[in-house]
C-alpha cells in the first residue's frame, strides 16, 4: 500500500472511525457552525459561506475546531491517524505536531466546488515543506456530492501560485500549468470515501472538489501535520490568524502547534520521508501578500 503511495503521493480510503465516533463528530460540527458559539474568539478563521456570492453556492471552511471543541481536540491524537501519518512522514526524532485544522462543509443541492490547488502553495510561510494532509469524511463522498479528487504524480510538481485564493475558481489553476502538467491533469481521479474513511496525501499533491448537487451534505475535517523541526519563513507577521508572531527561523512549536506522536525510544527516524520530502520555500503565500498590503 505504502509503495503505491511513493509512485502517487496519496493514500485513500483507510478505515479510521466507527460509526460512533462519526456520529459524535456530526453531533460536534452542528454545534461548530453556529457563528455565535460561545467560543467563536478562538477559531482562527470561520466563513459560514466562502464560496463567492455570485456563485450561489455554500461552503463552510474554518480552522481552529480542536481548540473550541473536545471531539475534535481528541481525533488529533487517534492512533489511526497519527501512526499511518508517521510512517508516510519519516517524522525524525521530534515527532510530528499539528500545523492547523480545518472543516469543510458542502450542504445539499448547493454545495460549493473547492479549486484545484497544492495544500502547499498556502504554507509557505514555513519551511522546509515537510507536512502532510488527512482528509476525514464524515459523510459518505462520491462525485455525486463533490468527493476530493487527485492529480496522481503531482507531488512532483514545483510549488504553484495560488489561483483561488477562496476557492471558488475551479479551474483556474489550468492557467499555469505547462502541457505537460495539463496532460497530467486530465487523468484526474476521484477519492470515493466512506464515512469515518480517511485520504492522506503530500502538501504538493493537486487536488480539489466539485460542488454537492445530491441531496445529502458532504461534510469533512482535515489534519495538517508537520514534522516537527518545520520553521518559520517570514518575519511578515503571525504564520496564522490570532497566532502569535515568531521570529524569522523559529522551530514549530507552542500551544497552536502540539506534538501529535514521537518515534519510540530506539526506532531509527532518520531514513528518506517516503511521503512528504521537504522543499525549501520562500515566503510568496497569499498571508504574505496580505501583510504587505
Amino acid at each position: 500500500m505504502f509503495r503505491e503511495t511513493r509512485r502517487r503521493r496519496y493514500l485513500d480510503a483507510v478505515d479510521c472511525f466507527s460509526p460512533e465516533q462519526v456520529k459524535r463528530l456530526k453531533a460536534g460540527l452542528t454545534e461548530l457552525m453556529d457563528p455565535e458559539h460561545p467560543r467563536k474568539e478562538l477559531w482562527h478563521e470561520y466563513h459560514s459561506n466562502e464560496a463567492p456570492a455570485e456563485s450561489g453556492t455554500v461552503l463552510m471552511h474554518a480552522l481552529g475546531a480542536w481548540r473550541i471543541h473536545q471531539d475534535y481536540h481528541d481525533l488529533l491524537f487517534h492512533p489511526g491517524l497519527v501512526v499511518p501519518a508517521m510512517q508516510l512522514m519519516g517524522p525524525g526524532p521530534g515527532g510530528v505536531r499539528l500545523l492547523h485544522d480545518q472543516l469543510f462543509c458542502k450542504p445539499p443541492r448547493e454545495g460549493a466546488v473547492v479549486a484545484w490547488h497544492q495544500d502547499l502553495s498556502y504554507w509557505t510561510r514555513w519551511t522546509p515543506g515537510a507536512f502532510l494532509t488527512l482528509h476525514i469524511a464524515m459523510d459518505d463522498q462520491a462525485v455525486e456530492n463533490g468527493a476530493l479528487h487527485y492529480v496522481p504524480g503531482s507531488h512532483r510538481w514545483d510549488v504553484l501560485p495560488v489561483t483561488s485564493q477562496h476557492f471558488g475558481d475551479m479551474d483556474s489553476i489550468l492557467g499555469v500549468l505547462d502541457d505537460g502538467q495539463k496532460a497530467a491533469f486530465a487523468e484526474r481521479r476521484c477519492v470515493s470515501l466512506t464515512a469515518g474513511q480517511v485520504s492522506f496525501h503530500h502538501p504538493n499533491t493537486v487536488h480539489g472538489s466539485y460542488g454537492n448537487g445530491s441531496d445529502a451534505p458532504r461534510r469533512a475535517t482535515v489534519v495538517n501535520m508537520a514534522r516537527d523541526g518545520v520553521r518559520v519563513n517570514t518575519d511578515k507577521g503571525p504564520t496564522m490568524q490570532g497566532a502569535p508572531v515568531e521570529p524569522f527561523g523559529a522551530p514549530i512549536g507552542g500551544p497552536l502547534h502540539p506534538v501529535l506522536g514521537v518515534v519510540p525510544d530506539g526506532v531509527d527516524a532518520g531514513g528518506p520521508p517516503p511521503c512528504s520530502e521537504p522543499v525549501e520555500c520562500v515566503a510568496t503565500g497569499p498571508w504574505a501578500l496580505d501583510a504587505e498590503a
